[in-house]
């Protein structure tokens, strides 16, 4: 099985930023923005796109104020991870999602393991 690790130094925005509002303009930016940071900080990629895979997230947030697993589903990080050429589909079909999130002040990021299931 190939495992691959990908660090980014960026949170993305909680769920609740979008969900009721009407500005589809800004959330389709936002998007666009985390498939850039997505594929430029997946540079090192599998030869071909993992067809079944486990996705592990890990928020590591500045602060240790309450964020539900639910808010942070990780929906720009796999549409992402699909058009770096990562992962093939993130259907439940192909994937296992698992998402955690901790602490640390200093350096808040998002660590994504992709890890191939056969």
């Amino acid at each position: 099985m190939k495992k691959m690790k990908y660090i980014i130094q960026e949170i993305p925005p909680s769920n609740n930023k979008f969900m009721g509002r009407t500005n589809k303009w800004e959330y389709q930016e936002e998007k666009r923005n985390w498939e850039r940071l997505i594929r430029f900080s997946c540079r090192e990629k599998p030869n071909k796109p993992f067809k079944k895979a486990v996705v592990k997230i890990t928020y590591y947030f500045k602060t240790r104020i309450r964020h539900d697993p639910d808010n942070y589903s990780g929906k720009f990080i796999l549409d992402g991870l699909v058009k770096a050429g990562i992962i093939e589909d993130d259907s439940f079909n192909n994937i296992r999602l698992e998402l955690s999130g901790k602490y640390d002040k200093l350096n808040p990021r998002t660590e994504i393991e992709v890890t191939e299931a056969l």
